[in-house]
C-alpha cells in the first residue's frame, strides 16, 4: 500500500482523504468501509462523522480534490493554446495520461467510483474546470471549419475525453506495453489525429 501522511491534530479531514486514497488504490472504490479508512488514519470509527456523513461523501471529497489537481494540470499543459492549438492539445493528452499514472486513487475516485457529480456543487465546479480546458481546446481547433461542418466543441471534447479514458483503462494500467506494441501516448496521439482528420481539423497532407 502506498505510504500516506498520517493523522496530525487539526487535519483529520485530510488524513481521512489520504487514507481513502490508499484504500482505493489497494481495494477499489467499493472495497472498503468508512471504519477501515478511520483505522488507517489512526482515529476512532466515529471520528470521520465530524467531517463526512458517510463513505460516499468522503469519496466525493477525494474526487473533488482530484478534479482540482487535474484541472490545474490541464490548464498548465494547454497554456492558452501555445505554440499552436494542435500542439497544445497533444500536450494536454500527455498530461491526462500522466495524471492517471501519478494519481491512480484520485483518478479512480473521479471516474470509476460512481460518485454523483450533479449532487455536489463543489465537485461539479471542479469537474467543470477540467472539462472547460478540453472544450476550449476543441473550440479553438475547430474555429477555422465552415459553420455547417463545425461540430459542437463540447461534443468534440467529450469524444476526446472518452478516447483518453479508454487508453488509460486498456493500455496505461498495470504493465504498459503488455497489450499493445505501442505506448499509451502513441495510441492516444494517433487516435486523436485520425479523429481530427476525419473532422477536417487537420488537413490530410499535414
Amino acid at each position: 500500500m502506498p505510504e500516506r501522511k498520517g493523522y496530525h491534530h487539526g487535519n483529520l479531514r485530510q488524513a481521512l482523504v489520504e487514507a481513502t486514497l490508499s484504500l482505493i488504490e489497494e481495494k477499489g472504490p467499493n472495497g472498503f468501509t468508512l471504519a477501515e479508512a478511520a483505522r488507517l488514519a489512526g482515529v476512532s470509527a466515529a471520528a470521520p462523522y465530524r467531517h463526512f456523513k458517510g463513505r460516499e461523501e468522503l469519496i466525493e471529497e477525494v474526487a473533488r480534490q482530484g478534479y482540482e489537481m487535474f484541472a490545474d494540470l490541464l490548464e498548465h499543459a494547454y497554456a492558452g493554446g501555445q505554440p499552436s492549438p494542435i500542439a497544445a492539445f497533444e500536450t494536454v493528452g500527455r498530461a491526462y495520461l500522466h495524471f492517471a499514472r501519478r494519481e491512480p486513487g484520485h483518478y479512480i475516485a473521479m471516474f470509476e467510483s460512481g460518485v454523483s457529480v450533479a449532487g455536489n456543487p463543489e465537485l461539479a465546479a471542479a469537474e467543470e474546470r477540467a472539462t472547460r480546458v478540453l472544450t476550449q481546446a476543441a473550440e479553438t481547433m475547430t474555429a477555422h471549419l465552415p459553420p455547417d461542418r463545425r461540430p459542437p466543441p463540447s461534443m468534440v471534447s467529450h469524444h476526446i475525453w472518452a478516447m483518453s479514458h479508454g487508453v488509460v483503462e486498456l493500455f496505461a494500467r498495470g504493465a504498459p506495453g503488455s497489450r499493445a506494441p505501442f505506448s499509451p501516448e502513441e495510441l492516444l496521439e494517433s487516435g486523436v489525429g485520425i479523429y481530427l482528420r476525419g473532422l477536417g481539423v487537420i488537413p490530410d497532407d499535414a
